[in-house]
């Protein structure tokens, strides 16, 4: 079946309408080198063919493998109310809300989603999402450099090299520079990083965990910076602050992260969902979107777009970002999924993540020639170190039915033996001590 509404009729018509003979001379000034090689495309084919086509290109899908892989991105359990909830009409709205008095029930959703950040982070004030964690920190890291006035920004190596690489891509035409430092033992180092602070320096970016999975507290790393008038941006994990020391309470200035963990699947690589919050002082070089809670003429409680200091709204020059849009449906997941998880559930949820991990480490530290740093303090993820590269192991692990890891080799030369292992609250016990009779099994064939 052909959907493809224009009759030859209107073809032709059209054309002649515009002064051409036909289609070829209607894009004749497209270049040989830049023209399609072919237009015989094939065949159309019915709704029934398709679906049944894209059913056999779904099935190749290896759907039954346990993962243990993660690098920023976790295979969490989503309640069934999130799917449910966020489904409903009230919610449905358009893409971007222009007249956000016509769209009560999503700004509504973003102002709770605003408070829960802020609860969740320990910090002032949040704003109603960015498109992901990644570039999330590129909008901290120039916001830091608006507030200072300042273009050197020193990045602890720790961060994820995904985030790392997006602030480079980023910027790689802007005035900002980044420094990298070293992390030692796989965590920051003191030391290497007050040595790069000067008074150039706009911003340092944190992370934690990191991406070896260490967790760290970053107080005085904070101390160290405010005195030298730099200011602190920390990418943080959320589940993770059900244990941890909140950005607010770490003293940073600019907290970021990703959301994915917060009630949305992983979809093959997303959509997902960047949170950025920040202290009050800093509110108006916020990128983004705020939504406010007011009373209209009637006295009722209504929510508005309070802050909105993006492109389309103010010339281009005084605008924070060239943003010009939120993740409204991935936030209105996160909300969700907070508000039923609760404050307590929270710390229930990353208690137990906590101790599975640990649980790991203790299993697949006891195979001979792994190495697992068990003092090392860690939430979710550890390095375990193989006796063979890892890149190699996880192939083979695969076919044992488990995505072992991420191989650090592909990010950090020299770590290649390194395997990133990832633990949620879904791996059972029963899992976990398979994966480590699998991997045993592979490293001894």
């Amino acid at each position: 079946m052909d959907y493809l509404p224009h009759t030859g009729t209107d073809v032709r018509e059209m054309l002649a309408a515009v002064g051409v003979a036909d289609m070829d001379a209607l894009f004749a000034d497209i270049g040989p080198e830049l023209a399609p090689k072919s237009f015989d495309l094939p065949a159309g084919r019915s709704e029934m063919e398709v679906r049944a086509s894209l059913r056999e290109v779904a099935g190749r899908n290896a759907t039954n493998l346990v993962p243990f892989v993660g690098g920023g991105f976790y295979d969490h359990y989503i309640p069934a109310a999130v799917d449910a909830l966020a489904s409903r009409a009230e919610f449905v709205t358009a893409y971007t809300p222009y007249q956000p008095e016509c769209a009560q029930g999503t700004l509504q959703a973003m102002f709770e989603y605003q408070s829960a950040i802020c609860a969740l982070t320990g910090m002032d004030v949040s704003n109603a999402s960015l498109y992901d964690g990644g570039t999330a920190l590129y909008e901290a890291a120039m916001m830091a450099a608006r507030i200072t006035g300042r273009s050197r920004i020193v990045m602890d190596s720790g961060v994820s090299p995904i985030y790392r690489t997006i602030l480079h891509t980023y910027t790689r035409n802007l005035s900002l520079g980044f420094e990298e430092v070293a992390t030692t033992h796989g965590q920051s180092d003191r030391g290497k990083l007050f040595a790069k602070l000067d008074d150039r320096t706009a911003a340092v970016i944190l992370q934690n965990p990191n991406f070896f999975g260490s967790v760290d507290d970053h107080s005085d790393i904070v101390a160290e910076a405010h005195r030298r008038g730099i200011l602190v941006i920390q990418s943080v994990y959320p589940v993770a602050l059900g244990l941890l020391k909140t950005p607010g309470e770490v003293g940073v200035d600019i907290a970021t992260g990703e959301g994915q963990s917060l009630g949305l699947p992983l979809s093959f690589g997303g959509p997902y969902l960047g949170f950025m919050a920040v202290r009050r002082e800093h509110m108006r070089k916020m990128p983004g979107r705020v939504v406010g809670e007011t009373v209209d003429r009637n006295g009722r409680r209504c929510y508005v777009l309070t802050l909105q200091a993006r492109e389309q709204h103010i010339r281009r020059e005084k605008a924070t970002s060239n943003i010009c849009s939120n993740e409204s449906l991935c936030a209105l997941r996160s909300v969700i999924y907070l508000s039923l998880m609760g404050r307590q559930g929270l710390v229930d949820l990353a208690g137990l993540i906590r101790d599975k991990a640990e649980f790991a480490k203790d299993v697949l530290g006891r195979i001979p020639g792994v190495l697992v740093d068990r003092a090392l303090p860690t939430f979710n993820e550890f390095t375990a170190i193989l006796p063979r590269p890892a890149d190699e192991v996880v192939g083979r692990m695969i076919r044992k039915g488990f995505v072992a890891g991420f191989p650090l080799g592909r990010y950090y030369p020299g770590q290649s033996h390194g395997l990133l292992v990832a633990v949620t609250e879904k791996r059972t016990r029963e899992e976990i001590v398979k994966f480590a009779h699998s991997l045993e099994a592979v490293l001894c064939a």
